[in-house]
């Protein structure tokens, strides 16, 4: 993770987060380690897709939400990445 980037979130919203969807906020930071993204499709089957929702604030990352993707995420990925299953 790049320490010039600074991270936020409500903590009431973590915990809610938590119980809802068993995701920790905090652990989204681990997409914003710096290194490039790529999208390849995996030949394993039962794969989860994941969404992660946050918001600029000034030099902070404010996270809000770090679910499963919900079905029609999954099939928008899934279609641009070439994958049917």
């Amino acid at each position: 993770m790049h320490s010039d980037v600074m991270f936020e979130w409500d903590a009431a919203k973590r915990d809610r987060n938590l119980a809802r969807h068993r995701l920790d906020l905090t652990d989204a930071q681990l997409l914003f380690d710096g290194r490039p993204v790529v999208s390849t499709p995996s030949p394993r089957n039962g794969e989860k897709f994941y969404s992660a929702v946050w918001t600029e604030r000034g030099e902070a990352i404010r996270l809000i939400s770090f679910r499963r993707a919900r079905d029609g995420e999954e099939r928008g990925n899934r279609a641009r990445l070439g994958r049917r299953d």
